[in-house]
């Protein structure tokens, strides 16, 4: 008698209950999220062959395609519009994450109550906080609307039995994380939870066209919490970012199938709820009624939008060993560069002094365009003779001393010249090769363009050395 074969097992793997990373054997460490002790034993499904099955819809040429009903509709915030590339689309996904407290849900009621305002019916389900927590918010933020419906639902199937019932226009789900179905494994917010919730909310608004806002959480360094796969799932991933100590907040599109991935939202968080931000560069530069030391203004680029922002230095004497370099709002390796650029090109010398450089009003800046205003700032103060008034510096600082361009430099120009600021010192056209600096005009203010960082601060008066074929500008 043959001995019959057993039934095929699937083959055991391992996985992250993080990420949702997979591996064929048992690690310690995730390789995709580097998270330790997250990798357990998981069974694989058995493989099937697929077989060919009815269409939904039959495939027309691209040109035949109506595209009609996926049309951009106002959020009715402009500046959320600015980011999403003219507005909301029917039928898309949306993943807005963002650190606790950084005002996702009160920007996402503000949307609710603004669709619901033109008689689109909205749709917010809610997962962290009780129904009449979210109608006190409301009722602070002026966001309570006839066509706004509320739900605080944890379960997959409750959320589809009211979208059926209510049948929205705009969808917002608060969080994606909280949000379990009882017939699948695992806990809300684990791997497989997070991914067939997403899936399943996915399904329902291409299928019905609603637009379906989804709220992600986020880790402790900053990326979104849950599988990789739910950022691929949804067309848009918008980031919300913000510093605690203030009320200036940021919408960045890490992705976006419908529009430009370079533009931010600016807002501003408040007792009344969130406000758009439509000429942010008063929140980053301090009005100053006379010269101060240690300052000057650096014009940097947030997606297309180009933000003025106040660089502040402080220079003084230490008796340490080890002076120390405090950074805040700025790269700390960019300046530590700038720092020995100065020092090695310049004739500043450093080593015996504390360098304390900061931003105004919580501003960040990570672009090098920004590394000429911090050397005009050390510069300044170390030298103690502020720079001159009403002048921006902008420039990449390179290893040699010399001035890097930067990009959208005429857009940079003419918003620090629509503001009054009267002197622009940028890099120079390095095809022209090393001579004096040239001066021309934007829109009434004085443009110089200089070679390298030294000849740049001559120019203003903060160099030890004034050679006599560069003049030093009033």
């Amino acid at each position: 008698m043959t001995k019959s074969k057993a039934a095929a097992r699937p083959r055991p793997a391992y996985r992250c209950s993080e990420c949702g990373w997979e591996a064929a054997k048992w690690v310690g460490r995730c390789g995709e999220c580097q998270a330790w002790g997250t990798v357990a034993e998981a069974a694989l499904a058995p493989t099937t062959r697929a077989a060919a099955g009815p269409v939904s819809t039959p495939a027309v040429p691209i040109g035949q395609v109506s595209v009609s009903d996926s049309a951009f509709r106002s959020s009715g915030v402009p500046e959320l519009d600015r980011v999403l590339g003219g507005g909301l689309v029917p039928g898309a996904a949306l993943l807005l994450a963002g650190e606790p407290g950084v005002g996702k849900s009160t920007l996402l009621l503000e949307v609710a109550a603004q669709t619901a305002r033109y008689q689109h019916r909205t749709l917010y389900v809610t997962g962290e906080e009780s129904a009449s927590q979210v109608r006190l918010r409301a009722d602070r933020t002026g966001a309570v609307q006839d066509e706004l419906y509320l739900a605080a639902e944890n379960d997959l199937g409750a959320v589809l039995s009211h979208i059926e019932e209510v049948r929205p226009t705009l969808l917002v789900v608060d969080s994606i994380q909280t949000i379990g179905a009882a017939d699948l494994d695992g806990v809300p917010g684990g791997v497989t939870q997070v991914k067939e919730v997403a899936a399943a909310l996915i399904r329902v608004a291409k299928t019905r066209n609603i637009t379906t806002v989804l709220v992600g959480h986020v880790t402790k360094d900053g990326s979104i919490a849950g599988p990789r796969v739910l950022e691929h799932l949804v067309d848009v991933v918008l980031n919300f970012e913000g510093d605690r100590n203030s009320r200036f907040r940021m919408v960045r599109a890490m992705k976006n199938r419908f529009g430009p991935i370079d533009e931010v939202g600016c807002f501003e968080l408040n007792s009344d709820g969130i406000g758009a931000v439509a000429d942010p560069t008063g929140l980053f530069v301090e009005n100053h009624h006379q010269q101060v030391p240690g300052t000057c203004v650096a014009v940097t680029m947030e997606g297309r939008r180009p933000l003025l922002a106040e660089v502040q230095a402080l220079v003084t004497p230490t008796a340490a060993e080890r002076p120390r370099r405090t950074t805040s709002g700025l790269d700390s390796s960019r300046v530590a560069m700038v720092l020995a650029v100065l020092q090695q090109h310049c004739g500043i010398h450093l080593t015996n002094a504390d360098v304390f450089t900061s931003t105004v009003g919580g501003a960040r800046l990570q672009e090098p365009a920004s590394d000429l205003a911090v050397a005009v700032a050390i510069a300044s103060s170390h030298k103690q003779k502020p720079a001159p008034l009403g002048a921006v510096a902008m420039g990449e600082i390179g290893l040699a001393g010399e001035l890097r361009r930067v990009r959208d430099l005429p857009q940079r120009l003419s918003e620090a010249a629509r503001l009054g600021f009267q002197v622009a010192v940028v890099p120079g056209d390095p095809r022209k090769g090393p001579r004096s600096p040239e001066s021309w005009t934007v829109e009434g203010m004085r443009v110089l363009d200089v070679p390298d960082v030294a000849s740049a601060l001559r120019l203003l008066r903060l160099s030890h050395q004034d050679p006599a074929h560069l003049r030093p500008i009033d």
